[in-house]
């Protein structure tokens, strides 16, 4: 291998986030090994008491963890060293907004971004001001009568505006209304789709997960127990998330046809295509589309005269038993897609279905995530 060849594996290789970390408290242990791209959004996720706001502050080092981790190519702790918080390039928003109750809107905003070099500034306030869509705010003087949802994405402005290497949210929705989730959740996908900025996002809700994540590291009493990209990990039969109420696939897609008669919008995908109510974006944007394992019936034969108009041919990729009725079904869609179907146990041995078996999915509901 050429010099240049091994200089640039080198350099790919030092392109993540790898943290293998302990720390015992008092009821709690954690011990998490994982690594995560430098790029795009990566969910801890698991359910409460499992140690993901553990692992966000070890990885802040507002915990003493012993062990290594490792950001972009930047040792932040190691055998060796233990770089403090202060000087570790991160921005952290928490489940409460935190704001400084004394300084303005644009106060707040900017107590970051004015305590860094000018040199090492790479997201200008303007900028954040509209992918938050902060403008109507910004000359506010108490931020204490702002909205849940308002302050929040003021608080994520301020941590931006720091222009860490990396951003750590730790449930940032959880303290928000229903109405104050919905109206903050479309900001958080164009950061998504805007920042340069890799972000560990804390969460116990799946449904955020699959409307934001890449990326998917599970835990469970302290320990990591998978991790992958995001609808491959999600249809593992092996792993809790495959088997919750809300069990279901992620699909990238893009938007390839707009029926106006009907009012559909048809979204195309690797193995398959789906129909969904009409989109407002144009053909060739890309979408993310969520489809829960209950919104799907398997049919040995491809169904005629049917009222569900998305129906995927499909390969059976595992089955697995839930409790004493249920059986979950993962299958697969071309070479990179998959979904996730809960049947009965009854439905399972009257179409004698087994791994490998080509069957058709029918897919009754699908939920545009962004």
């Amino acid at each position: 291998m050429s010099q240049a060849r091994i200089k640039e594996s080198t350099e790919e290789k030092t392109k993540e986030i790898s943290a293998q970390l302990t720390l015992q408290l008092e009821n709690f242990a954690l011990d998490a090994q994982f690594s995560a791209p430098a790029r795009g959004v990566t969910a801890l996720f698991g359910p409460s008491g499992s140690g993901k706001t553990t692992l966000l502050r070890c990885i802040a080092g507002l915990e003493r963890a012993t062990g290594t981790l490792h950001v972009n190519g930047e040792t932040w702790q190691d055998e060796q060293q233990f770089v403090p918080t202060h000087q570790r390039s991160l921005g952290y928003v928490f489940q409460e907004a935190s704001l400084f109750s004394h300084l303005s809107v644009r106060a707040n905003l900017e107590y970051g971004y004015r305590r860094i070099p000018a040199s090492a500034r790479k997201v200008p306030p303007e900028q954040v001001v509209e992918w938050l869509g902060l403008g109507r705010l910004i000359d506010r003087r108490d931020p204490a009568k702002l909205s849940g949802g308002e302050k929040q994405r003021l608080a994520i402005g301020r941590a931006l505006l720091t222009s860490p290497h990396l951003l750590l949210m730790d449930e940032p929705l959880s303290a928000l209304d229903a109405a104050s989730k919905r109206d903050i959740l479309p900001y958080l996908e164009r950061l998504h789709r805007e920042l340069d900025i890799p972000v560990l996002y804390v969460s116990h809700a799946l449904d955020e997960v699959a409307r934001l994540a890449d990326h998917l590291v599970l835990l469970e009493q302290g320990r990591v127990i998978a991790g992958g990209m995001l609808n491959e990990t999600l249809s593992r039969l092996d792993l809790p998330t495959a088997h919750l109420d809300d069990a279901g696939a992620v699909i990238a897609a893009v938007v390839a046809q707009h029926d106006e008669t009907y009012h559909l919008t048809r979204l195309d995908f690797s193995g398959g295509s789906l129909w969904v109510s009409k989109l407002q974006q144009p053909i060739g944007s890309p979408v993310r589309a969520r489809v829960l394992a209950r919104d799907v019936s398997l049919a040995t034969v491809m169904p005629q005269s049917s009222s569900i108009t998305n129906i995927l041919k499909v390969h059976i990729a595992g089955i697995r038993d839930e409790g004493a009725d249920k059986v979950m079904v993962r299958l697969a869609i071309g070479d990179a897609q998959g979904l996730l179907s809960r049947i009965t146990r009854r439905s399972r041995d009257q179409l004698d279905l087994a791994l490998g078996m080509e069957v058709f999915a029918q897919v009754k509901t699908v939920a545009l995530m962004a």
